[in-house]
């Protein structure tokens, strides 16, 4: 049960369009001023290295994140938290991938300059070291002044440990909790939460395949307990038939309490140097949201083919993006 280590994957292909969408939900969910309860199911070890034995080990950031800023990464970028001024102000692109038909900086999608930014934040000696997970891309944008809260669940006794070692370090006090606990469980007692303002990150490991049947009976008994909260879903987009029934089924739930969503694919497509007896690895994930804000479409729209001029590799490559309600 407790095999799955997200060390393993961090800032992958599937990580760079997970924190990218979700860091712009949350950057139009706090443009408002009322108060904003965020809840990490999954959280994980909520900081990772990528530098480190499990990272180096799989080798995953390489097709995700490090590729992402080899390809497109301004020279001037350093480590300002206002890392995205310097892309506006800088005109030096690397020579190869997007930046070759973008020019300018200006010309990258303002989504994907957050999330640059936000990695870059997290790396203030200019190299990529360090990968912030979910629950730190999150409390990275939330706001004392509106006492935003941020809710952490994770069940994995060594991640969970972990987890809380990192939170402690920010020193942010009541803003940020942790909890080791099941966090379909957990998420229960919280809704609705106080504030009537809620984001909710779905991300389990679906190392095993009940955890597909969970995340649609979580989201149904969600709907009913606060029908306005934005519900964010990761999934991995695999040849089982549970992954190609989970984007139907939440289709299915947001219909039926006529609520909006937007459903979003990233698939890398095949290495090409990979042998014919090598495991393939994860190639494609997706992330679907329930009452996603209005603003998310046109930013992801503007964002995925950036991504994936950098990130693609081979066959199957490409991305989808669909919304309805």
């Amino acid at each position: 049960m407790f095999s799955y280590r997200h060390a393993f994957h961090a800032g992958n292909h599937a990580d760079v369009l997970k924190h990218m969408a979700l860091l712009a939900t949350l950057q139009h969910l706090t443009q408002k001023q009322a108060g904003l309860t965020v809840v990490d199911t999954h959280a994980g070890a909520g900081l990772y290295r990528l530098d480190g034995d499990y990272a180096g080990k799989s080798g995953e950031a390489m097709d995700g994140v490090l590729k992402l800023f080899s390809q497109l990464r301004p020279a001037g970028l350093n480590s300002t938290s206002k890392t995205s001024q310097t892309y506006a102000q800088s005109t030096h692109l690397a020579t190869n991938g997007v930046a070759k038909q973008a020019g300018t900086p200006h010309d990258l999608a303002p989504a994907l300059l957050a999330y640059m930014d936000l990695i870059a934040h997290f790396n203030p000696g200019g190299q990529l070291k360090v990968y912030p997970g979910s629950p730190f891309v999150i409390q990275h944008l939330l706001r004392m002044e509106a006492r935003d809260r941020l809710k952490l669940f994770e069940l994995h006794p060594t991640d969970s440990k972990t987890l809380a070692a990192n939170i402690a370090q920010l020193q942010a006090g009541r803003q940020v909790a942790v909890a080791r606990l099941d966090g379909f469980e957990g998420l229960k007692a919280l809704l609705p939460p106080p504030n009537r303002r809620a984001l909710v990150l779905i991300d389990p490991s679906y190392e095993l395949k009940t955890d597909y049947g969970k995340v649609s009976a979580c989201i149904q008994d969600s709907l009913k307990r606060f029908s306005t909260g934005t519900y964010a879903i990761w999934y991995p987009v695999i040849p089982r038939p549970e992954a190609h029934d989970l984007p139907r089924r939440l289709k299915t739930l947001a219909t039926q309490a006529k609520k909006p969503w937007l459903h979003a694919t990233l698939a890398i497509g095949a290495d090409p140097a990979q042998g014919m007896d090598e495991r393939p690895g994860l190639r494609a994930s997706g992330f679907f949201l329930i009452n996603p804000p209005h603003t998310l479409k046109a930013a992801l729209a503007a964002a995925l083919p950036q991504v994936l001029q950098a990130l693609g590799r081979g066959a199957g490559k490409g991305y989808t993006l669909d919304a309805g309600g």
